[in-house]
């Protein structure tokens, strides 16, 4: 039963993936950490407003699992929020630059993995409401302070 949930879960959520972007790992990551957590509107007006490069990259994959999660799993954009997304380092190409009299120094071109989770929060409140309803059914009620009898040489006494 616990994994029919799991399933029903991870279907909610929608999974995009940038592989090798060219651009630096803390770079995007100072953009990925002002949207995490955040609307798909909220999120497009502040990659729309802010002045960083690595802005447009993100912009399209956050655009692009809105459209997929819209056409695929008939999800509402108003109802998508940004529940995770992650910034790993990909493979460096390293080249040589020329310089004068015939030295060269080496250039390094970072690149980035980005991978971002839009989940939809109209169906969340459903799973709430069983989850809230399993609690009920397991919780015991207990007494706050059970009685316990003691036997001494005077005879049977309780204890609070």
């Amino acid at each position: 039963m616990i994994t029919k949930e799991k399933k029903k879960k991870s279907m909610l959520e929608v999974y995009v993936f940038g592989q090798h972007i060219p651009m630096s790992p803390d770079k995007a990551r100072r953009v990925i950490d002002q949207i995490r957590g955040r609307s798909y509107e909220e999120t497009l007006m502040i990659l729309e407003l802010m002045s960083y490069r690595a802005c447009y990259p993100i912009f399209k994959l956050v655009y692009s699992a809105a459209s997929n999660a819209s056409y695929n799993m008939s999800f509402k954009e108003t109802n998508l929020i940004i529940s995770k997304a992650e910034v790993n380092a990909s493979t460096n190409t390293k080249k040589l630059k020329p310089r004068a009299r015939g030295r060269s120094y080496p250039v390094k071109k970072y690149t980035c993995h980005i991978s971002i989770v839009m989940k939809d929060i109209s169906f969340e409140d459903e799973y709430r409401e069983v989850d809230s309803l399993k609690s009920v059914k397991k919780m015991r009620w207990k007494k706050k302070h059970p009685t316990i009898g003691y036997q001494s040489s005077e005879g049977i006494w309780d204890k609070k």
